[in-house]
C-alpha cells in the first residue's frame, strides 16, 4: 500500500503525536475501563481505536463504508476482521459486549439515517452490553437528546455522560457529547419500563 494513501495520511498526525510521547488513545482507554471481551468498532475508519483495543487482547470487528480507509486498517492490523459496510444497515449476525462510535461517526451519517443507524447498532449490543458514542455538538450535528431517545427506543439505558474521553463533566455548555448506554436485561425492563429513561448524567452509575 502506498504511503501516500488517504488512510495513511489520516493516521500520520496521530503517529507523530504518539512518537512525541503524547497519549493518543483516550477512546481506547475509556472503552477498556469497562473490560469488554468483544467490541464492534462502528465507523472504524483506519481502525486507529480498534487496533489499540485489539492490541490489548479484545476481540474487535471494524465496520466502515470507506474501503480506502479500511485498506490502512487491514495493513496495520491484519488479524482483525475489517468489514466494508453501512452502520445503518449492516447485520453481522451476532452481538458484542460493546459497540463503539468514536470520532463523530453519528455526525457523518446522513441526518435521515441517524435513527436507523442507532437502532441497527443497538441490535448488535448483547444484554448488559454497552453502546459508547462520542460526537461533537453543533449546527447540523446529532443532538444528545435525539441520540438518547433513539437508544431508549432500542432498549438501552443512559448510564454515563461526559464531555471528553478523559471523563470531564458534561453540562449545557459542552461542545462534545460522550454517552454510554447499556442494554438492560429483558426481565428488568419488563419489571420497570421507566428504567430506560433513567441515567446518571455527568458521572458513572453506582
Amino acid at each position: 500500500m502506498s504511503s501516500s494513501s488517504r488512510g495513511d495520511r489520516y493516521d500520520a498526525p496521530y503517529e507523530q503525536r504518539s512518537a512525541a510521547g503524547e497519549d493518543v488513545h483516550g477512546e481506547a482507554h475509556f472503552v477498556r475501563a469497562f473490560s469488554p471481551a468483544s467490541v464492534l468498532d462502528a465507523g472504524c475508519g483506519t481502525g486507529r481505536v480498534g487496533r489499540e483495543l485489539a492490541r490489548h487482547g479484545i476481540e474487535v470487528v471494524g465496520v466502515d463504508l470507506d474501503d480506502e480507509m479500511l485498506m490502512t486498517a487491514r495493513a496495520k492490523s491484519p488479524g482483525v476482521r475489517w468489514i466494508q459496510g453501512d452502520v445503518a444497515a449492516i447485520d453481522l449476525g451476532r452481538k458484542f459486549e460493546a459497540v463503539l462510535l468514536a470520532g463523530n461517526v453519528i455526525n457523518f451519517v446522513a441526518p435521515e439515517d441517524r435513527r436507523r443507524a442507532v437502532q441497527n447498532l443497538a441490535r448488535h449490543v448483547r444484554p448488559g452490553g454497552l453502546l459508547v458514542n462520542g460526537h461533537s455538538i453543533g449546527p447540523g450535528a446529532c443532538s444528545p437528546q435525539d441520540f438518547d431517545a433513539w437508544a431508549a427506543d432500542s432498549g438501552l439505558q443512559l448510564t454515563e455522560r461526559w464531555s471528553t474521553w478523559q471523563r470531564d463533566p458534561y453540562d449545557e455548555s459542552s461542545q462534545y457529547d460522550l454517552s454510554v448506554h447499556r442494554r438492560l436485561p429483558e426481565m428488568t425492563r419488563q419489571q420497570d419500563p421507566s428504567l430506560r429513561l433513567r441515567g446518571e448524567v455527568g458521572r458513572g452509575a453506582d
